[in-house]
């Protein structure tokens, strides 16, 4: 049985009489999610927002909405890509966790509203997100913003995005990132770890759902191995960020999560893991059933990051 937090069985509880979203069209999901209350919303003040574009390389306009702390800068940022498969989701989803962010890091954190698929396969939705770290990087005065001090993360498909950004940002040679926030990360598109047998149904992100998401996010059977897609089939590791992997209990994903930063940590990338008890999938952007877990998890990700500036400092 699973350990399952009085909140999340709740939560699940949604879940329940929706139909099987695996069998639905992208538009038709997105539609029924967008019925649904956004949770938390403007939940929390910050000193201050903007919402802004950035040009992508086909002069599309990518959405980014910047969140300031209070106090004086220039302040280290923290650029967050948000989850949904890569077909769900947007700057709405993720406001009231990315306020958060900003007050108990410290942190400019930028949200990115990357292209979705199917209707931007790979790899237009992480070259929208690398983009973004480009332009982050070559515009400190505009965000006031300490670039020798970028952290990338996000949940889901977004951490997958994170540290495929941060895989390119390595091999591209790109803008340093110091550090990367995986919070229960896509890492494999196989579908095929304990995790996966365990909550295959009725934990919010079923199986059938989640290949699904990635049926509409690859170009063809040979993405699936694809290291920027899955990471976990990079042969090679070694020189990316520092990295805290974050992973819920209760959650297909957890086990390739936790395989990722074990492979981490072979390769010599300085990391921590922490497994979130009682936890599903999810959790960390919605704060109505959430918000005390949440805080514990920034709270987490917080000292973490605190802990490789000392290092650095030291060095």
């Amino acid at each position: 049985m699973a350990n399952l937090n009085e909140q999340a069985k709740v939560y699940l509880e949604m879940f329940q009489d929706m139909p099987d979203l695996s069998t639905m069209e992208p538009s038709e999901v997105r539609s029924l999610f967008k019925q649904m209350p956004v949770v938390g919303q403007g939940f929390e003040e910050v000193s201050e927002i903007e919402n802004r574009t950035i040009s992508a390389k086909d002069e599309y306009e990518i959405p980014v909405r910047i969140y300031k702390p209070e106090g004086q800068g220039p302040f280290p940022v923290f650029i967050y890509y948000h989850g949904g498969g890569w077909v769900l989701g947007d700057l709405e989803l993720v406001d009231a966790t990315c306020r958060i962010l900003t007050n108990e890091t410290k942190r400019i954190v930028v949200s990115v509203d990357y292209r979705l698929a199917p209707e931007y396969r790979y790899p237009t939705p992480l070259e929208d997100c690398y983009k973004v770290l480009e332009w982050v990087y070559a515009n400190p005065i505009e965000i006031d913003g300490d670039v020798t001090n970028i952290t990338v993360g996000g949940d889901s498909a977004g951490g997958n995005l994170a540290t495929a950004v941060s895989m390119l940002a390595k091999d591209r040679e790109g803008p340093p990132v110091k550090a990367q926030v995986l919070v229960y990360p896509v890492t494999n598109l196989s579908y095929d770890t304990s995790s996966y047998e365990e909550f295959a149904e009725g934990y919010g992100l079923d199986r059938g759902f989640m290949q699904w998401f990635g049926k509409h996010y690859v170009r063809d059977e040979d993405d699936y191995y694809n290291p920027y897609i899955a990471p976990l089939t990079c042969e090679d590791l070694s020189g990316l960020p520092s990295s805290i992997v974050i992973v819920a209990e209760n959650d297909v994903l957890r086990d390739e999560g936790l395989a990722y930063a074990r492979r981490l940590k072979e390769a010599g990338v300085r990391m921590d893991a922490k497994l979130e008890l009682g936890m599903v999938h999810g959790y960390f952007t919605n704060v109505v059933f959430f918000e005390d877990r949440i805080r514990q998890t920034v709270k987490k990700i917080n000292q973490f990051l605190t802990e490789v500036n000392d290092q650095v400092v030291e060095q």
